[in-house]
């Protein structure tokens, strides 16, 4: 069986001296875990759009962004779901990192997942 880590690209973000543990954290493990698991978290908000009745094909731009943002902010069972589908991709030893702070862990995963989410749908 493969590692985690081997599965996750590596992206090319320059490390700046001044960044903390948090952003080298966010830079280093969980972007590269956003990046892998991007198909499912778009099929998981999209059926959660569907569940929803919401027809994002006839929402303008700023409703759908509105949506988005509420779903993932509001929506506990979603938010969690997709912190769950994230964290479920660390390696023990950045569990143990993400268990350090997790409220901030969890908000940079879901503003992330937002942007991410945005971008691709509207």
């Amino acid at each position: 069986m493969s590692d985690k880590l081997d599965l996750r690209e590596s992206l090319e973000i320059p490390k700046l001296e001044n960044s903390s543990e948090a952003e080298n954290f966010q830079n280093e493990t969980l972007r590269p875990i956003l990046k892998l698991q991007n198909d499912f978290y778009q099929s998981v908000f999209l059926n959660y759009a569907s569940r929803q009745k919401v027809d994002l094909e006839t929402l303008s731009k700023q409703k759908k962004t509105l949506f988005i943002e509420a779903s993932l902010q509001k929506d506990s069972v979603l938010k969690n779901t997709f912190i769950g589908m994230t964290i479920g991709m660390l390696t023990l030893e950045e569990l143990e990192t993400y268990f350090l702070d997790t409220k901030a862990y969890n908000k940079r995963i879901i503003t992330m997942l937002i942007e991410r989410i945005r971008s691709q749908i509207i």
